[in-house]
């Protein structure tokens, strides 16, 4: 069964920067697109970005241009987030999640999600 695995999450001050890193137990991340999501305390979870499995990138929420971006590391078989001017309202379970196509929140194989928070 496909199964994702999030890391990176942590506590960061607010301008600080993390790096969350999407791996793949027991399948080849390559071939799929991954999508980051995201979900505050209180609140629905939330796109962030997606890429492809041909590597283009697609912006899910405005409010993360220009701070964070997308890539994948097709040797290593991983999916990273770079988060960098982070925010308080960053803070968020961050999931990575796989499809066929960047599909939103159906896409079909989900992580159990790495806890950010930033504070100072």
């Amino acid at each position: 069964q496909l199964q994702l695995v999030e890391s990176g999450g942590g506590l960061v001050q607010p301008g600080g920067s993390l790096r969350l890193t999407c791996a793949a137990s027991g399948f080849t991340l390559n071939y799929y697109a991954i999508g980051w999501f995201r979900q505050a305390p209180g609140k629905e979870r939330e796109g962030v970005l997606c890429i492809s499995n041909s590597g283009d990138s697609t912006n899910y929420a405005d409010s993360v241009k220009g701070r964070f971006t997308i890539s994948r590391d097709y040797n290593k078989n991983t999916v990273y987030l770079q988060m960098n001017s982070l925010k308080p309202e960053d803070t968020a379970v961050y999931y990575c999640a796989a499809d066929s196509w960047c599909s939103g929140s159906s896409m079909g194989y989900w992580g159990r999600g790495t806890l950010v928070t930033v504070s100072s």
